[in-house]
């Protein structure tokens, strides 16, 4: 069994944790409609990279501000969500998270917006 298959096994285990908390339980104003759309563990467990998409206003990509508010309340929750981790997961370490903003789903937004006015036109 090689390592990378277990790592994302993890990865994926934190994605589903994280969302769920995120979705279930976090009851912070700034947190909008959040997707954890990817995780990146490190080997040694330090450190998981949590990536997020954002959507706005009936389903669009969301504006800066916006993705700058979830990503601060993201990180205010750090230590809740690192509970919910260490409760469920039981890893021999939990990991620090850092938040990053992943803009696949905008572009795609982006592109599927663009199609339908070509398609329109």
């Amino acid at each position: 069994m090689s390592g990378g298959g277990r790592m994302r096994r993890v990865d994926e285990a934190i994605r589903q944790v994280i969302g769920d908390a995120v979705t279930l339980e976090l009851k912070d104003p700034r947190v909008g409609f959040v997707t954890v759309t990817d995780v990146k563990t490190s080997a040694d467990l330090r450190h998981a990279r949590v990536y997020v998409s954002v959507l706005g206003e009936g389903g669009g990509p969301s504006d800066p501000e916006r993705r700058e508010d979830t990503l601060a309340g993201l990180r205010s929750a750090h230590g809740f969500l690192q509970g919910r981790l260490a409760a469920e997961l039981r890893l021999k370490r939990t990991p620090a998270l850092e938040f990053s903003y992943d803009d696949t789903t905008d572009r795609a937004l982006r592109v599927e917006a663009l199609l339908e006015e070509i398609e329109d036109s």
